[in-house]
């Protein structure tokens, strides 16, 4: 018994180590970021980016390599043997005899081998070519990677600038719900109204409250994503400085970055570099039409000398230079087919850049489309939140002097409440889609 009660409170015992104690009671971390700053973070330590830029490391080792087939290929060799005594044989398997291998049974060879390739048609270049348009696509994808975190860190940003926004105006109209529920008790002691308000009043308090608490987990949630995204650590607390009314640019200046940023798309610099690629693997197909020429030497040492008849029991050193040529006849009837797809590809490549410029196109005057009419919106909002203030403020007199319902009243709050948060929501929208044109530009 007293062995049980030990071993089933360690557990227990443990949680109240220093060490335990002390993480139970770690505060989280308060980050503060600015919007320029979370991004410039994004495009750095997202994990997409990293290995991105693994793979364009990954690619400056392939052009490196490929540089290489352009060097001299030096081969060495070195063997020892050690013979047995030969069999002869007289007559048939008869009449067997032993004797020692001339002039020595041993037998070395020592030598090295060299071959550099002169032309073959222009193979190695096409090669080191579309190795090196593998980098540059490697470069781009790890720009657009960068661009890819750059707009999922402003959505996710601008997302909890929002709901740090939603919970400021919860907070205004827990107040006003709190101050109305004051007057209506109030009046409802003075028999100017009926239960009913009370009830309704202490309803929509009660409603209002829920949907605090339910913005408080959204921002725990979108300040994990934003973790995520940033590749922070868990425990940090982001605290947005900036505000969804920051600065937007002018619809002019936005005009003259799409305008000028359509050839810059991510999407379309990998349309052009695939059709460079294809051009390159049809260089290297149509390379093996030609012949192969090549310089070729080599030295030797050897023993015994086979060069003479008897062989004669010595070590000797010979080498040679020259050139070999070599054509491949099958290329004739066999390589046809591969030119035929490699033209065929390339064709394909430029029918799909072709496209993708034409969509890119589209997509990003639509962009400038909606963030004017955002713009426009903001306008528009703006106006009627005070339209909205001052009806509300009519309506709560007319409802203290009982010449409206209690419905009014509350339909006032909903309309004030609205149009303050169809403000914030407009303001995040235009940022959102004007950094959704800087991603489709090519210009983060």
């Amino acid at each position: 018994m007293k062995n049980f009660f030990s071993f089933r409170f360690l557990p227990l015992l443990f949680l109240f180590t220093p060490k335990a104690l002390a993480q139970q009671t770690e505060a989280p971390k308060v980050v503060l970021l600015s919007l320029k700053e979370a991004i410039e973070i994004g495009k750095s330590n997202n994990a997409a980016v990293q290995i991105a830029s693994i793979a364009r490391l990954v690619a400056d080792e392939d052009v490196k390599d490929s540089k290489n087939m352009a060097m001299p290929n030096v081969n060495t060799n070195g063997t020892y043997q050690r013979f047995s005594k030969l069999t002869l044989f007289e007559d048939g398997l008869g009449g067997a005899k032993s004797v020692n291998r001339q002039p020595s049974p041993n037998g070395v060879l020592l030598g090295m081998d060299l071959s550099f390739n002169i032309y073959s048609g222009g193979h190695t270049k096409a090669i080191i070519k579309e190795q090196k348009i593998k980098r540059i696509i490697s470069e781009i994808n790890l720009e657009d990677r960068q661009g890819n975190a750059a707009l999922l860190v402003c959505e996710l940003y601008m997302a909890l600038v929002e709901q740090y926004s939603l919970r400021k105006l919860t907070d205004d109209q827990i107040e006003r719900a709190e101050t109305r529920l004051k007057t209506i008790n109030t009046l409802y002691k003075n028999q100017r109204v009926t239960k009913s308000d009370v009830l309704r009043a202490e309803l929509m308090l009660s409603n209002i409250l829920l949907a605090r608490q339910e913005n408080v987990n959204n921002i725990t949630i979108l300040n994990n994503k934003l973790n995520i995204a940033l590749n922070l650590n868990e425990k940090s607390y982001i605290s947005p400085t900036d505000s969804a009314n920051m600065i937007k640019p002018d619809l002019i200046d936005v005009n003259k970055i799409a305008y000028n940023g359509e050839t810059n798309s991510y999407q379309l610099k990998l349309a052009k570099a695939d059709i460079e690629t294809q051009i390159a693997k049809k260089e290297e197909v149509h390379s093996a039409y030609m012949p192969v020429l090549s310089f070729i030497s080599a030295y030797n040492f050897t023993y015994p000398n086979y060069l003479f008849f008897p062989p004669v029991d010595q070590l000797y050193s010979i080498g040679y230079i020259g050139l070999k040529v070599s054509y491949n006849l099958s290329s004739i009837y066999q390589n046809k087919h591969k030119v035929a797809a490699a033209i065929l590809r390339m064709s394909e490549s430029q029918l799909r850049m072709k496209s993708v410029s034409d969509n890119t196109r589209e997509y990003i005057q639509s962009l400038v489309i909606r963030y004017g009419h955002s713009l426009h919106k903001i306008d528009v909002i703006d106006k009627s939140i005070e339209q909205a203030r001052a009806n509300y403020k009519i309506v709560s007199t007319k409802y203290q002097n009982q010449l409206a319902l209690l419905t009014d009243l509350l339909d006032a709050d909903n309309l004030y409440q609205e149009a303050r948060f169809n403000l914030v929501h407009a303001q995040i929208e235009a940022t959102i889609i004007y950094y959704n044109i800087l991603y489709s530009t090519g210009k983060i």
